[in-house]
């Protein structure tokens, strides 16, 4: 199902490509290690704010949509949900 955050969340995921390209051209050129990790860790911001929002796309459709339904789906649905929120929290 195509959500109408995709687009966004595709820009995002370009800039990300565009950072860890800027990555490697740093290492190559042997850049300071500290302004590597600088950009490595901005990197990884940006990726968690993809993560943040998939969930919140996932929570604000897929499961209230199976929640409202009912049936299996509501239970399926709610343990998927508790497992992501599990393994994406750390």
């Amino acid at each position: 199902m195509k959500h109408a955050s995709h687009q966004s969340q595709l820009a995002r995921l370009r800039r990300i490509e565009g950072q860890v390209r800027g990555l490697v051209r740093m290492i190559e050129e042997e850049r300071y290690c500290i302004d590597i990790l600088t950009q490595v860790r901005a990197a990884r911001a940006a990726l968690r704010k993809v993560e943040e929002g998939v969930l919140r796309e996932h929570v604000e459709h897929c499961v209230v949509q199976a929640v409202e339904g009912g049936g299996t789906e509501r239970k399926v649905k709610i343990d998927e949900l508790l497992d992501a929120v599990s393994r994406f929290s750390g």
